[in-house]
């Protein structure tokens, strides 16, 4: 089981305004102008154990874009998405050892919900994100260092690929907050806020072979609150779950998690997309484009030996301008995609796929090009066709690497 299970993966940090009432007093209270924009990185390290035996580790990163998109009153309507990643080793790995690898995309998510002054959230039941709500939440009265307060959360599982369960999976808990006053992040001076909640829950059966029959959790987090720019500026978190399935066997995973906002200067894509194109123009098969995610170039036909991820060292040029190309966008992470011709299986074709972008991910990280955890590899298969797949010409086009850098 590769997958890591039951975590509170990552909080939505927003906008807020602070007013000082005295030295020692304050009001937190979240303030959101529309066009509000927000990244936020959450990184995750956790041991999984299968029977109260430790199976394998993982590490998690989620990229996480928040964007205010309307107000009413003293609420706000924002857009979110969030891109999760992961690496797993086996118990005899060492985390030295993992580090040289990229992350492996997992999952894309997006939502849409309201929010309150005080943190309260309106979700609609589809979405499965953010996987943790309400919390941080507010009392409407000021606060001075060590004073404490109770309110209702949620934590939300996606449990569609492990047991096959469609809908949103909810837990709900009291979150216990104290306000410490202040604290460090990194070197810099917080407002900061303890908060912890357990749930032990025993959910009604589900209408599936497989599912979970008992969850415990506990979480223990600080919120670093930045009093200069008016928002959460950090968290970190220990947390363990246990979950008891209906076959008896008990998953737990702990660890340690851990997020903050990303602030960088937004993308001038047009600009880029100029002085890349001006730079690939005389390698063949190669272009560049803008999409959603950001600037992506493509390198199409890009030549493997037959039926494997090995490249041919034709490639190496081609790959090494690309290599100087993302050496002059530092601050942007890199996801590779691989892409295959409609032959093979559709499981053998996402395999390759995902093996080829492996190859040229390891080409970038060799020479330093980017860290582990700043780049993310994912096969596509043939999903994505660019050309006819029932034409020579076609396939080879189909047959791509595309790296793109991110906005986020």
């Amino acid at each position: 089981m590769k997958k890591i299970i039951a975590l509170p993966i990552f909080l939505f940090f927003l906008s807020s305004t602070i007013f000082s009432q005295s030295q020692n007093q304050i009001d937190f209270n979240y303030k959101f102008s529309t066009g509000d924009r927000y990244r936020i990185l959450s990184t995750i390290d956790a041991d999984m154990f299968f029977d109260r035996v430790l199976s394998y580790r993982a590490e998690t990163v989620n990229r996480i874009s928040v964007e205010v998109i309307d107000t009413r009153g003293d609420s706000a309507l924002h857009s979110a998405t969030l891109q999760n990643a992961q690496r797993t080793y086996p118990v005899q790995e060492s985390r030295v050892g993992i580090q040289s690898r990229p992350f492996e995309w997992d999952r894309d998510y997006f939502t849409e919900y309201w929010q309150d002054r005080l943190g309260y959230m309106t979700v609609d039941d589809s979405f499965f994100i953010p996987m943790v709500r309400d919390v941080p939440v507010f009392p409407a009265r000021s606060l001075s260092p060590g004073d404490t307060w109770s309110a209702p959360g949620l934590e939300i599982h996606d449990f569609r690929d492990m047991f096959g369960i469609e809908e949103p999976f909810r837990l709900p808990f009291i979150a216990n907050y104290t306000y410490l006053g202040e604290s460090e992040w990194k070197g810099k001076p917080y407002q900061a806020f303890s908060v912890s909640y357990r749930i032990f829950e025993e959910p009604e059966a589900a209408s599936v072979d497989l599912f979970p029959t008992r969850f415990q959790v506990a979480s223990d987090q600080i919120i670093y609150w930045d009093l200069e720019v008016g928002h959460v500026a950090a968290y970190e978190e220990y947390f363990r779950t246990i979950i008891t399935l209906s076959d008896g066997v008990i998953w737990e995973s702990r660890g340690r998690a851990e997020a903050e906002i990303i602030e960088s200067l937004p993308m001038n894509r047009a600009e880029m997309l100029r002085e890349i194109a001006e730079e690939i123009r005389e390698i063949p098969n190669t272009s560049v484009r803008i999409s959603d995610e950001g600037v992506v170039i493509s390198l199409e036909n890009i030549q493997f030996s037959a039926d494997s991820a090995i490249l041919m060292p034709s490639e190496m040029p081609k790959l090494e301008l690309v290599a100087e190309i993302l050496m002059r966008y530092p601050d942007r992470d890199i996801l590779v995609g691989g892409h295959t011709a409609l032959a093979r299986t559709a499981e053998g074709r996402l395999r390759l796929s995902q093996e080829r972008a492996q190859s040229v991910a390891n080409y970038f990280l060799e020479r330093n090009i980017r860290e582990p955890g700043r780049m993310v590899v994912r096969g596509f298969g043939a999903e994505q066709p660019i050309a006819d797949n029932s034409t020579e010409q076609g396939m080879a086009q189909n047959r791509r690497v595309e790296i793109t850098i991110l906005e986020n």
